[in-house]
């Protein structure tokens, strides 16, 4: 990836360009690289951050939602960042939407893409097969309508992370933690406008997902995109990246009095 990555204090993270902030946490497998379109084309318009999140870094005790939600709270105050646009890519919307409902005061918006916080379907009970390359391809697939999104570098990074035993543990304290925290009574009280973009061919937070996302936070709006599986950012980025700006114009267009 061509960024730079910066450090302040403890944070490591990708800054570029200038203008309100937009906020990136990415997935349980994600990486920084999931966001470079997305990158690539808001930088010309938005402060654009994407913290590294410190998914297997954490310990054990603070390996959930919860820990990395409180993770993403102090680098925001660390970074003094207000009138943020937070958007999260599965378990990433995940500990968006706990941060927000925890400090909403530093959040102008929310934008959530195939989150979890409702109901995931998990990699399978036999999953993280250590050893097993072709099984991690086949479920890497899965994240995608189009199976060769997930190329060999992606399917590499995957299996490296499963082939660590402590990682390993550490990844299903996390999806445990993500279908444990589940937040259907609390979604209520965000009162930020939130975009909900979402995979029509999501198969592990499949498209009732997102209805009940949109039926549970007051100001939300849903998209849903054709052709697209769990990572609309990754694999029809063209398509996310208007849905989102239209969404972001929008924000700061003055009320209309009627």
């Amino acid at each position: 990836m061509a960024y730079e990555i910066k450090q302040h204090e403890k944070f490591r993270f990708i800054e570029e360009g200038s203008g309100e902030p937009l906020v990136l946490l990415h997935g349980l497998f994600g990486a920084l690289s999931n966001f470079e379109p997305l990158i690539g084309y808001f930088r010309q318009h938005n402060r654009v951050i994407v913290p590294m999140l410190p998914l297997l870094d954490l310990d054990i005790l603070h390996t959930s939602v919860g820990g990395l939600a409180k993770f993403v709270h102090k680098f925001l105050e660390a970074k003094d960042l207000k009138e943020v646009h937070l958007l999260g890519n599965s378990l990433g919307g995940h500990v968006a939407l706990v941060h927000t409902l925890k400090h909403p005061e530093r959040i102008k918006s929310l934008i959530l893409t195939g989150s979890s916080g409702l109901f995931e379907n998990g990699m399978g009970d036999s999953y993280p097969k250590r050893g097993d390359y072709e099984y991690i391809k086949k479920k890497t697939q899965l994240t995608f309508y189009d199976p060769a999104i997930a190329t060999k570098e992606l399917v590499d990074e995957v299996y490296e992370i499963t082939n660590s035993r402590i990682k390993v543990i550490k990844i299903i304290a996390l999806a445990k933690s993500a279908i444990r925290n589940n937040l259907g009574e609390e979604l209520n009280r965000i009162g930020q406008p939130t975009l909900l973009v979402w995979g029509n061919n999501d198969t592990i937070t499949p498209p009732f997902v997102a209805k009940e996302f949109n039926k549970l936070i007051p100001k939300s709006e849903l998209h849903f995109i054709d052709k697209c599986g769990h990572a609309p950012m990754m694999e029809v980025p063209d398509e996310f990246n208007v849905i989102l700006h239209k969404f972001l114009k929008k924000l700061n267009e003055p009320a209309t009095v009627s």
